[in-house]
């Protein structure tokens, strides 16, 4: 049966079927096959989505998007080519700075790519780097925001997994400026090889400018992460609350969006729900098969069979992580994933928030990394440069971001919590 579910499956991918209805139609199929009453379909599907905690997921894009959309990024930007842009190579470094700060506003990979891509490749082209460079570091900055708290993908784990939303966010942290710092120090490297520029000169007067201009910006997260942290709010409030400030800062304060806007963005996130609530009812009607038959343990004892050895278990579980990464979906990838991994690392004696985190950073990756890619994308989109161009120079940034994921699954103590 499960060789008939993962075949049909597959079979559904290649075929071209979105993600969801190759899920939802292969567990169909072979529930039907093993004599499962259908009806369970709907039942766990709906089961699935039945979590408070889920209510973050449309308001975190939707604050995001309203974020993007309107000069919040630009301002991140001026802010921090003010602190660091003196640098040689300055503005590489400047593009991972403002990939952190924005992170900790968007919660998505594809916003903070787009963001600070639209923003700043313009300006690093006039100054004479290398544009598909350039935009391949963006990319890869880009995967820190599914990282950095609020995230997306953690809060899918989180009611996956039943374990604390607070507790993923707050371990978010290190991990996240371990590889932003990866990132800024490769920059730093190729900005004295290939001889970039620097940026704007240091000022305090510059950086007092540039901060009050972005000040209300930065205040978000200070706000969500802060009233999460100190018991004010759940994330599911919180994330309400990032809602209603980015729509006054944008409105009222900024003015750089409309009402027209604001309702363009408000549908254009409900889309975006919509196809990640449906990813996670048939992934949860797949949990739940899977679970019925046993087929995460059977896993676990296959894989201990092969080796008992932690540190070897770990690796054949990172290896799977970043494959599935590579061809599907972040959201779809963890939502198929963690039943199936998570009792394996359990028995390895792995924190299930450690095992969260070391998931959500294995698949952020695989945004950069073709088939899906959907990082590189954005990129190409924003910069337009052929993929197979950007593909070729984010090598060095994906192999620095394979290094801090071997360092976050190994030592424990990056991931504080």
């Amino acid at each position: 049966m499960s060789l008939l579910l993962f075949g049909l499956f597959f079979l559904l991918l290649l075929m071209g079927l979105p993600v969801a209805l190759a899920i939802g139609g292969a567990t169909m199929v072979a529930l039907r096959a093993d004599g499962v009453p259908l009806l369970v379909l709907p039942q766990q599907m709906f089961s699935g989505v039945d979590s408070f905690a889920l209510v973050a997921v449309p308001m975190f894009i939707l604050a995001g998007d309203i974020m993007a959309q309107g000069q919040v990024s630009a301002r991140l930007v001026a802010l921090a080519d003010a602190l660091i842009g003196f640098l040689k190579g300055g503005l590489s470094i400047v593009s991972v700075l403002a990939s952190m700060f924005f992170a900790a506003i968007s919660g998505s990979g594809a916003a903070t790519t787009a963001a600070v891509g639209s923003t700043l490749v313009p300006e690093l082209t006039r100054k004479g780097y290398d544009p598909a460079s350039a935009a391949s570091l963006i990319a890869a900055g880009g995967t820190i925001g599914v990282v950095i708290p609020p995230s997306v993908p953690m809060i899918i784990y989180a009611v996956i997994a039943q374990e604390s939303v607070s507790k993923l966010f707050l371990s978010g942290f290190l991990p996240g400026l371990a590889m932003g710092l990866g990132l800024i120090g490769l920059a730093l490297v190729q900005g004295h090889r290939r001889a970039y520029p620097r940026g704007s000169a240091f000022s305090p007067r510059t950086i007092w400018r540039t901060f009050r201009a972005a000040f209300w910006g930065l205040l978000t997260p200070v706000i969500i992460l802060g009233g999460i942290f100190s018991g004010i709010f759940t994330p599911s409030e919180a994330a309400v609350i990032a809602v209603n400030y980015a729509i006054i800062v944008s409105l009222f304060i900024y003015r750089d969006l409309g009402l027209a806007d604001i309702y363009r963005l408000f549908v254009r996130a409900a889309v975006t729900t919509a196809v990640i609530m449906f990813v996670i009812s048939a992934s949860a009607a797949l949990s739940w098969t899977l679970s019925n038959w046993q087929v995460p343990a059977r896993i676990a004892d296959l894989v201990l069979g092969v080796s008992a050895n932690g540190m070897v278990v770990l690796a054949m579980m990172l290896v799977l992580i970043l494959l599935t990464g590579i061809f599907i979906e972040t959201a779809s990838a963890l939502i198929i994933l963690t039943p199936i991994l998570l009792p394996l690392a359990l028995q390895l004696g792995l924190d299930p928030v450690h095992f969260g985190i070391i998931m959500v950073v294995g698949l952020a990756i695989g945004m950069i990394t073709p088939p899906v890619a959907i990082n590189l994308y954005v990129a190409s989109s924003v910069t337009g440069l052929g993929l197979e161009r950007i593909s070729r120079a984010v090598v060095p940034y994906l192999l620095v971001l394979l290094t801090v994921l071997a360092a976050i699954a190994y030592l424990p103590i990056l991931v504080a919590g």
